[in-house]
């Protein structure tokens, strides 16, 4: 079982090192053979719109699995087993598709995946608490000494404790993606996260999974077909020209320069951290707001590149998306639906509006569950890195929550490699994801 140890502080360990910690062979970058397209023949237009991104991404025809699944956006432990993990291992394992690095997942695959029900022990131990803490509230509500009412109301604070822990530490629930990434790894605990052996802040450390266990991972979808086809057409058109705009990074506090940081503050100082990189490499013009205030409607024309927080569920239209933009809102349960058309959740709300890559969560995934802004924008700015190895290596956990939305072979500044590098360099040359 993951212990709940895995929520201790992530340190903030970013260097001017961070690409040689990627650094294991003399491989290239992400390739359209290594793209493993995922449909599902039950959905409308799912398999088409596989079919059309495999045509303009070159992606060989036989990079294509095709599943039988629901339609709705939620599916079933058992059915992820049998429907989708075991077809897929079995794909995997055929010799000529051991190139495969990542899987693009396509619009009409579920989005996530139920917990499985809690087993009878576990039930039993959880009903225990919750009869402890009824059976305080009732002692609490006759108790007239007030030495009496502040041992209760202690005893029940450590009860409720007790019963968050325990719902914590067996959250099964996971993004379908998220999962996907361990697919070819069938030996893991499904309770709370696994640390991703990408990750810089786990460099060094024992994991439960190695690095050939795990896959890239992205989505393609939205709302409705179209808006899919918009997703892939603007990101292959954008790469030609190079992302344009402006790049806007809502910090919620000063800068606390350099500090040893945890939590909310680390991924605001992170926040901070990414804007600065984006000035210093002089990619575009930066827009650094360190109010607590959210950007406002009509603040952000012409965004090309977003990072901020903290609107729960509740799209915030201050933006004017740049074709082929790219950016994600750090809150709790901003992809939880991708179809519910009277939702606001801001993934849905961001793809709907023009942004072409973004990424959330499909439940409570806690702070340090997101990508670290730092490194995302770092990797992506680069020129070498696709939006797929971004993700993965900013990534913390797997098995998990997070999703990411977008074409995995996206590469928004790829023309700054030839204006501003004349050759690749060593980190490029060497790097292996």
């Amino acid at each position: 079982m993951r212990s709940l140890k895995s929520f201790l502080p992530i340190r903030y360990i970013i260097t001017c090192g961070l690409i040689s910690l990627i650094a294991t062979s003399d491989c290239s970058g992400l390739e359209p053979d290594e793209v493993l397209v995922v449909a599902n023949r039950f959905a409308a237009k799912s398999v088409w719109l596989a079919e059309y991104y495999m045509k303009k991404r070159d992606i060989p025809k036989a990079n294509l699995v095709t599943l039988k699944l629901t339609d709705k956006e939620t599916l079933r432990r058992d059915d992820y087993e049998k429907r989708v993990a075991v077809p897929l291992r079995k794909f995997l394992k055929k010799e000529t598709y051991g190139k495969i690095r990542c899987l693009a997942i396509m619009y009409g695959m579920p989005l996530k995946i139920a917990p499985p029900e809690l087993s009878g022990k576990e039930t039993d131990e959880l009903e225990n608490l919750k009869e402890k803490r009824l059976s305080l509230e009732i002692e609490l509500g006759s108790a007239e000494d007030e030495n009496d009412k502040k041992r209760i109301n202690q005893e029940l604070d450590s009860i409720k404790k007790s019963i968050k822990t325990f719902k914590k530490s067996h959250d099964k629930a996971a993004s379908l993606d998220s999962e996907l990434a361990l697919v070819k790894s069938k030996e893991y605990p499904l309770d709370m996260w696994i640390s991703n052996p990408y990750y810089p802040g786990f460099k060094g450390k024992k994991g439960r999974v190695k690095r050939d266990d795990v896959l890239m991972v992205s989505r393609l979808d939205g709302p409705e077909p179209d808006v899919v086809k918009r997703i892939i057409d603007q990101s292959i058109a954008t790469e030609k020209k190079g992302l344009k705009g402006t790049a806007f990074f809502d910090a919620r506090w000063p800068d606390p320069g350099e500090k040893q940081l945890s939590g909310y503050r680390l991924y605001d100082l992170s926040i901070h951290r990414a804007a600065d990189v984006i000035t210093r490499n002089k990619i575009m013009p930066v827009v650094k707001d360190d109010k607590e205030e959210l950007f406002q409607p009509g603040d952000c024309p012409n965004a090309a590149l977003y990072c901020g927080w903290y609107s729960l569920a509740k799209y915030v239209d201050a933006f004017k998306w740049q074709p082929g933009s790219v950016g994600y809102h750090i809150a709790s349960g901003e992809c939880t639906t991708l179809k519910n058309r009277t939702s606001s959740v801001w993934c849905k709300r961001m793809i709907e509006e023009g942004i072409a890559a973004t990424i959330g969560p499909t439940g409570e995934p806690y702070v340090q569950g997101f990508p670290l802004p730092e490194i995302f924008f770092t990797l992506l700015t680069d020129g070498y890195f696709t939006l797929a190895e971004s993700y993965l290596v900013a990534l913390p956990y797997l098995s998990w929550k997070m999703v990411l939305i977008g074409d995995p072979l996206y590469r928004p500044f790829k023309n700054r490699i030839a204006h501003t590098m004349p050759a690749p360099p060593d980190h490029v040359q060497m790097r292996c994801l």
